[in-house]
Order: structure tokens, then C-alpha cells, then sequence
């Protein structure tokens, strides 16, 4: 697959694990009139904005620069987007793209979005805002819908429009995630389900003469919803780029004491499962729970223990650093001597 242009610019951030939705973007962007309701006065927000501790995001929009910084790239988009829609007046706006993404909870990796994107509607056809990317495309009566009060394009709109601009990798994490939502149940994945998603998405692309449409369909057909994270989205596309062709995916395995566990990847020849290991599971509290960072390396080597007793196979794991190419992927696995056929 080759790489389209990507909207916004690429940053090695690392992956997005914790949520963050419309309405907590909402609570942290705050209107001039807002701040002196609460005690700032005028010279108060101009000392606090030359301090760093107040940022300005657009016309009339601020938040706190600490909260805004402690957010992952999605997170910044999304109050970026938030802020846009509340300084646009009565105008009737459409995000699309980037933009579109995170009103629906997409993750993007490593993209970090320049502008807020929207659909260029009738009217207000040239109409220039800073910060603010219009774009002039058509969209069908489908092409729409309304989350949380902001219109957008819809999910399976927004999936194929940034299977055409976007890199890959991004696309390809947004379009996972998409297929998640309707192909799997708690750990169970429906594989009609996301027969009906390739196909409704292949017939969408099919039709479709955007840029880039090509290597579109080859990644949406790609899309794969058993991947739980970004990071083995991407290792996924890595593995693909190295010549792998038979790893399985969420290989389910009972353990000695019945106990059920699910590997992210499995490479029959080599008798070897793979995990993908991010630190968000050691270090985010909301992952961890109420467990500390050594329980959860306790569970994870008894689960290993108990996975290897029963079947004989090795593991091999892997974290954020070795997805960066497919190279680095490929010599930390041949450590673990798994190899790509050929």
C-alpha cells in the first residue's frame, strides 16, 4: 500500500488507550465571558496567556493549558474540533476527516491534525476561518449524521475518506476500531458481521473516484476488527509489509484450571504466540484498575505460564518501539525465531 498524502502532520506520539468524549472536550473549552463569570478579570486572563497557563484556541476560546497538554492527539483534535463548532455562529457546519474521526471516538495514530476539517456547504462556499480546512466534496443523504449535537460525516464515510488521504497506518487503526463496533461482542468476534462491514464498505469505495481510491480498497478489505488496540493494528500492517501470511489473530486458549485467555497473534510454524505489549496496561490507571503496575506483570507471567504448559508454544513480545518500520518489527520476531515464509 502506498502512502496518500496524510491530513495534518505525523507525530511519533505514543498509542491512545484511555477514552475522552464530546462532552469532556466541551467542559474544558471556555468563552471569555465564562472566565469573568468566574472570577478572572481582564488583566488576570491576559497574564495568565503570556504565563502559559491559559491557552487560546480560537476566537473567544480557551482552556486550561496543563489539561490541554496532558491529552493524547486525539484529545487535542477533539477540543480543537469542539471550539471550532461553538465560534461558527448559526452557519449549519459538517467535520469530515480528522475532524469527523474523533467526534466519532476514532483513534488516530501518530496523526496530530493541523486544521479542523469540514465540508464545504452551498453558501458559505470559500468562506475563509483560520484554523478551519473546507473541503469541496459531494455527499450522499447517508453521508451525514449528528453526534452529540455536531454534525459529521458518518463512521463509514469518515473511514473511507481517510482511507484515501490518510497514511496507512492511521487509516488503517481508524478502520479497525470502526469494524470492532459491529463485528465483536465482549471477546467474541462475528465474522458475518464484519462480512457485512467489508462488503458495505467495498461497495461504498467501489463507486467512489477520490484520490487515492485504489490503495482504499485494498486497506479497508485489510481491515481487520479482532485487533484490540492501535498497536496491533500496526503490527498487523507490519507483519503484512515482512511477507507473514498465516498469523492467526485473538488465538483463544483455555488454560490448565479452565481458565480462557485470548493471544493477540499466533505463528503456527513457529509455535509461537505473539503479544503486542503496550505500557498503557502497566502504567494507566484506568487500565490497571486498582491493581498496581507488579500485579499486573504478576498476572501477565502467570498467564504466560499457564498458556505455555498447555500448548508447548513460546512467546514473543513485542511494544511501541519495534512498530515504528517493518524492519525493526522483523528483527526483534527473529529474536524469538519467527521468521516470514520464503
Amino acid at each position: 500500500m502506498n502512502h496518500a498524502p496524510a491530513i495534518g502532520t505525523v507525530r511519533d506520539d505514543p498509542i491512545m488507550t484511555t477514552s475522552f468524549g464530546i462532552s469532556d472536550a466541551r467542559a474544558l473549552v471556555r468563552r471569555r465571558a465564562q472566565l469573568r463569570a468566574a472570577g478572572m478579570s481582564e488583566r488576570a486572563i491576559g497574564t495568565a496567556l503570556v504565563a502559559g497557563e491559559l491557552r487560546r484556541l480560537r476566537r473567544d476560546c480557551y482552556v486550561d493549558a496543563d489539561a490541554y497538554e496532558a491529552l493524547w492527539s486525539e484529545g487535542r483534535h477533539l477540543v480543537q474540533t469542539v471550539a471550532a463548532s461553538q465560534n461558527l455562529g448559526d452557519d449549519v457546519t459538517v467535520f469530515c476527516g480528522p475532524s469527523a474521526a474523533v467526534l466519532h471516538g476514532l483513534p488516530l495514530y501518530r496523526l496530530h491534525p493541523a486544521s479542523v476539517h469540514t465540508v464545504i456547504l452551498g453558501a458559505h462556499h470559500g468562506r475563509m476561518r483560520t484554523g478551519v480546512r473546507q473541503h469541496e466534496v459531494r455527499l450522499g443523504d447517508d453521508d451525514v449524521v449528528e453526534v452529540d449535537g455536531l454534525f459529521c460525516t458518518s463512521l463509514d464515510r469518515t473511514i473511507l475518506d481517510l482511507a484515501c488521504t490518510a497514511a496507512p497506518e492511521t487509516a488503517l487503526c481508524a478502520a479497525d476500531a470502526a469494524q470492532r463496533r459491529e463485528a465483536v461482542d465482549g471477546n467474541e468476534f462475528h465474522a458475518d458481521r464484519a462480512a457485512l462491514w467489508h462488503a458495505r464498505l467495498a461497495d461504498r469505495a467501489a463507486t467512489s473516484r477520490a484520490w487515492g481510491i485504489r490503495d482504499a480498497r485494498l486497506l479497508l478489505a485489510f481491515a481487520d476488527g479482532r485487533a484490540q488496540l492501535p498497536g496491533e493494528s500496526i503490527s498487523r500492517l507490519q507483519l503484512q509489509r515482512l511477507g507473514f501470511r498465516d498469523v492467526l489473530l485473538q488465538v483463544p486458549v483455555t488454560g490448565a484450571d479452565g481458565d480462557r485467555y485470548r493471544l493477540d497473534f499466533g505463528f503456527p510454524r513457529a509455535k509461537v504466540f505473539g503479544e503486542f505489549d503496550g505500557q498503557a496496561k502497566y502504567l494507566d490507571d484506568d487500565l490497571r484498575g486498582e491493581r498496581t503496575a507488579e500485579e499486573v506483570v504478576l498476572a501477565e507471567k502467570r498467564r504466560e505460564d499457564d498458556v505455555r504448559g498447555v500448548t508447548g508454544w513460546r512467546f514473543a513480545r513485542w511494544d511501541s518501539t519495534h512498530i515504528r518500520t517493518a524492519e525493526i518489527l522483523g528483527r526483534r520476531l527473529a529474536r524469538f525465531g519467527v521468521r516470514p515464509p520464503g
